[in-house]
């Protein structure tokens, strides 16, 4: 399951995702909009930002604004930004591997191979999901 903080980013994403071009989304503005907690945005939009999905102006006109094309950005990299792995258990993790203690052998245990079959199919469609594809027309 998501959690509650990449729930919020990507409704926060989505949000910035479907305001004009050169817009600037204030915190409060977010917040309303996308119906997110502001004392919750604030962190999430600093973690985007230092993720490379957002920047921020600062001043009185400041806010918030996508700096990564909301065509470029997949569920699948929110999903590890705030969640980590996709993968069920670590030894059946791309990016977060790492070796089960109570296996004999990776080669031989089942279970890991079911699960990569899982993370497989799971990370082929969090891919598959844009921002740009979930923005209401």
């Amino acid at each position: 399951m998501l959690s509650h903080k990449a729930k919020y980013a990507l409704k926060a994403l989505l949000y910035l995702a479907e305001q004009d071009e050169n817009h600037i989304s204030r915190t409060i503005e977010i917040a309303d909009g996308a119906n997110i907690p502001k004392k919750f945005l604030e962190q999430i939009l600093l973690d985007l930002k230092r993720g490379r999905f957002v920047s921020s102006k600062q001043g009185k006109f400041g806010g918030y604004y996508l700096i990564k094309s909301k065509n470029d950005i997949t569920l699948a990299e929110i999903h590890r930004l705030f969640d980590g792995a996709i993968a069920l258990l670590p030894c059946a993790s791309l990016n977060f591997y790492e070796p089960c203690s109570d296996c004999k052998t990776e080669d031989e245990c089942s279970l890991r191979h079911g699960l990569m079959l899982i993370r497989d199919k799971t990370l082929k469609a969090m891919e598959g999901i844009t921002i740009a594809s979930l923005v209401k027309k």
